[in-house]
């Protein structure tokens, strides 16, 4: 039986040169509690990734859930429902009520357009997610978040080393939050950190992933335990020597899919977004109705060709029961969502991706209407 196919595979460096971090570790004997690789970590990513001030997390959920409680967000959370869960965990560990807005029918985002009709008195924040990587409507975002007095989250969980205009996209709203999940694009086993504006800010995230604690003796907030350890720190050190080479075999990967599969009916690819450095986190594709397969029958077909694609966000979080009693779950305020994830499939994109292994995804894809439409001149014949 030939290997399967994954729809990612970690970035891995040799593992010779990770050995020397790990015998500093040994030597320094600090294994966590920010030590020197987990300082030298968040001031690299902070130099790679244009900004000022990054914190690092265990995780990105710890980050996401530290993160609202760093801003005192309070009552209802504007949020998507077409996101991976943790978004909404977050909200419900925080004792905050999501509502949740359809959205755009291009880029899967939060449709900003549509904010505005779901703002309550209780209304005190916005988080969107840069869905794939794909810039939300940043500047629109802000300014109804301006007009409102409204706080903005963005968790940009697969948004690592995006620009628009020249600019990171980490930059917008109060805080990002990243995930260095071994899935992501950068991955640091498991991992996460939080962006912030001000050396203010950063000291409070600081204090509340360390249990609240400002000093030795001193406790200034009810915090968590959500900082990185040191191997975690040293591995992502040693990605961020290879993760240039990696983003450009992802860009190449992209631009094959887009080649093999831009002429099969029924399938769209996602819109290469504009004036954007893109990281290729992930490649979408729609299947429509004028594919002789269903999204669901084409994922199958593929999983019997030991091919896993995902469906990603497939189910919406707001059909899960924790949400789906929320009026703003209702399935006819959210027509878009409920299409897109009923159509979209994420193919295997990463480095490592061989490029025989993407001309079989690619043609089990094209033998499908190929067939198809044999069968229909035999009919017809």
């Amino acid at each position: 039986m030939k290997k399967a196919v994954y729809v990612t595979s970690p970035l891995l460096p040799p593992l010779e040169e990770f050995t020397p971090y790990l015998e500093q570790i040994w030597q320094n004997k600090q294994l966590t509690n920010a030590g020197p690789f987990h300082q030298q970590l968040e001031r690299a990513l902070a130099d790679y990734l244009g900004v000022e001030h990054l914190s690092l997390f265990s995780n990105g959920t710890l980050a996401l859930l530290t993160a609202l409680q760093a801003l005192r967000v309070t009552g209802e959370v504007i949020t998507t429902p077409y996101s991976f869960v943790a978004t909404s965990h977050t909200l419900l560990w925080n004792d905050l009520t999501p509502v949740f807005v359809d959205i755009d029918p291009v880029t899967c985002n939060l449709d900003a357009e549509k904010i505005e009709q779901a703002i309550t008195p209780r209304t005190t924040a916005i988080m969107p997610v840069h869905c794939y990587g794909v810039p939300c409507n940043v500047e629109r975002i802000q300014q109804i978040a301006d007009i409102y007095g409204l706080k903005v989250i963005y968790d940009a969980a697969h948004a690592f080393g995006v620009k628009q205009h020249g600019r990171t996209v980490l930059e917008h709203g109060d805080l990002s939050i990243l995930s260095f999940h071994a899935t992501k694009v950068f991955n640091t086993i498991e991992g996460g950190a939080i962006i912030c504006r001000d050396a203010k800010m950063k000291k409070r995230i600081d204090y509340l992933k360390n249990f609240g604690f400002a000093d030795e003796t001193t406790v200034v907030a009810t915090g968590i335990n959500g900082k990185m350890n040191e191997v975690q720190a040293a591995f992502g050190l040693l990605q961020l020597k290879h993760i240039d080479s990696a983003l450009e075999k992802r860009a190449a990967l992209d631009a094959r899919y887009r080649e093999l599969l831009m002429d099969v009916p029924g399938v769209t690819l996602m819109p290469f977004p504009e004036e954007t450095e893109w990281n290729h986190a992930y490649f979408p594709v729609r299947i429509g109705d004028e594919y002789p397969l269903s999204r669901d029958e084409l994922y199958a077909l593929l999983k019997q060709n030991n091919i896993m694609s995902r469906r990603y966000f497939y189910p919406l979080i707001s059909s899960f029961p924790m949400y789906r009693g929320l009026a703003s779950a209702t399935q006819s305020l959210l027509p878009v969502a409920n299409q897109i994830a009923n159509e979209i499939l994420c193919l295997p994109i990463y480095p490592d991706l061989e490029h025989d292994e993407q001309e079989e995804i690619a043609n089990i894809i094209k033998a499908v209407t190929v067939s198809s439409a044999t069968s229909v001149l035999d009919e017809a014949g």
